[in-house]
């Protein structure tokens, strides 16, 4: 898989600008604040619907604009098709594929795959649980589109639940209708809840092993070993060896009554605080160095090396898959990381059927990247 073509109209600071691509390495080369991440930034929202860098669409439009567009063309095993996002803040967002309209934008997912190491990805270590939790999830969709769909049902149902949760609340449970329309809420939020649930567990059992031995990679002079586990608010009820390698595959069926038997024993405690208190929105990826968390242990190189094994072992799991290898998106990371863990990275990187590296300076790019260069500067890319 590799992206042949880019181009963006009125994205973020871009009022124009079309970019021809092609495999192995391509080098943007620009001072900071030129538009290089942008660029990055508008591949990885064909790949995700979602911007690593914000929650929502509003701050990709260019001020003064009322619509984005993002065009790419896509290439897989000799088949091309194009894809055109419109992101619309305050309307609905739409999407064409080979100039066709789709049903719903979430049905470009999986045309193309990427997998982008950024800056900001040092808060998967550090940050709150919604960034690991969001890593997942994001993840999980580039390896089974359908889990958008699944995320998004959860996501409607929870809303729901909760609402209900604050209205019975208030009348203390007494509401005989509410207390029955919360039952048909449980079980929606069961099933739903079930099935991302025993997604995330089925793809930390398959990415523990990849990221353990990406970070021996980057950091072989670390002796803590790296590891990553899912803490579930099912707690005990979770079986134990669901979400570990060579462990039972988790069963939707089996966890949806899990599910539903935590949630009546967490009812009153939830009437009383109006909010759902068990299910995936709760759970948390457990980052561990040795036999401490990464987070608050870790140091800011571990850390770094942390979020690295993360990326790298995300790429390893998707190019091992059927769908096709995933573009690698660089954005601006060499700078940050030290002598080892850039030589690992590069080493990764090179093999990659197509790579996209953002730099401020030529120096900051390994030599094992020399490929096709484009000089960014205000408003323009052109071939160096």
């Amino acid at each position: 898989m590799y992206l042949r073509h880019l181009q963006v109209t009125d994205f973020r600071s871009w009022e124009h600008v079309d970019l021809p691509l092609e495999p192995g390495p391509t080098v943007l080369v620009g001072q900071n604040g030129r538009g290089k991440t942008n660029l990055v930034e508008a591949i990885g929202y064909v790949a995700t619907l979602g911007s690593h860098r914000v929650a929502t669409d509003a701050p990709l439009v260019r001020h003064g604009c009322e619509r984005a567009l993002v065009r790419v063309a896509v290439v897989n095993e000799g088949r091309e098709l194009t894809i055109e996002l419109e992101i619309a803040p305050g309307r609905a967002n739409r999407a064409r594929v080979n100039r066709g309209a789709v049903g719903r934008p979430r049905d470009v997912l999986g045309i193309l795959r990427t997998v982008l190491f950024a800056p900001e990805d040092l808060a998967l270590v550090r940050g709150d649980p919604g960034e690991r939790r969001r890593f997942l999830d994001e993840l999980l969709v580039q390896r089974a589109p359908r889990y958008a769909g699944v995320r998004s049902d959860y996501e409607k149902v929870l809303k729901q639940r909760n609402a209900l949760l604050k209205t019975a609340g208030k009348r203390r449970g007494e509401d005989p209708y509410a207390l029955s329309t919360l039952e048909v809420w449980d079980n929606h939020l069961a099933t739903a809840g079930a099935q991302l649930l025993a997604a995330r567990l089925n793809l930390v059992a398959d990415l523990g092993p990849l990221t353990s031995a990406a970070y021996a990679g980057v950091a072989p002079e670390s002796r803590p070993v790296a590891k990553i586990g899912y803490r579930s608010s099912l707690g005990a009820a979770l079986p134990a060896d669901y979400g570990v390698p060579d462990g039972e595959r988790a069963d939707p069926e089996k966890l949806a009554g899990i599910l539903l038997e935590a949630l009546g024993a967490s009812r009153a405690a939830e009437l009383e605080r109006g909010v759902s208190l068990v299910g995936p929105h709760r759970d948390e990826l457990d980052l561990v160095l040795g036999d401490a968390p990464a987070k608050g242990y870790a140091s800011h190189g571990e850390s770094w090396s942390f979020a690295l094994a993360l990326r790298l072992g995300s790429y390893e799991l998707l190019r091992g898959e059927t769908g096709g290898e995933p573009v690698l998106l660089l954005d601006d990371v060499f700078a940050e990381l030290d002598r080892r863990r850039r030589a690992r990275l590069a080493e990764v990187a090179a093999s990659a059927g197509q790579v996209i590296v953002t730099a401020a300076v030529e120096e900051d790019v390994p030599t094992e990247l020399d490929g096709v260069r484009f000089a960014v500067s205000e408003g323009e890319v052109t071939r160096a």
